[in-house]
């Protein structure tokens, strides 16, 4: 039996289930929420052995806060890191079932 170590699963936070991410998955891509420190190498490192998948690639974003308005109270979101990953072909990740 494998063990996994427990670090990668606070670098990758959670998938991106979006129109956009959608359709990048129909060219071998994953959008993951990732940590805001977490850096490419980790976050390849993550999702081979989560997922028992080959990472071709990572591209990171981070999306900056935005400020809302709610009922007259002011509010911000908080800036995310998201990650882009592209992967061999051949492997497949269905974000739509849990770990």
């Amino acid at each position: 039996m494998k063990t996994i170590d427990p670090r990668h699963y606070d670098v990758i936070v959670a998938p991106v289930v979006t129109e956009k991410a959608t359709m990048a998955s129909e060219h071998n891509k994953v959008v993951f929420k990732v940590a805001s420190k977490a850096t490419k190498p980790q976050i390849k490192e993550a999702v081979e052995k989560l997922f028992d998948v080959k990472v071709k690639s990572v591209n990171t974003l981070v999306r900056k806060g935005k400020t809302k308005v709610f009922r007259g109270n002011f509010g911000s979101q908080s800036d995310v890191k998201r990650a882009v990953v592209t992967l061999e072909e051949g492997h497949r990740i269905d974000v739509t079932t849990g770990l």
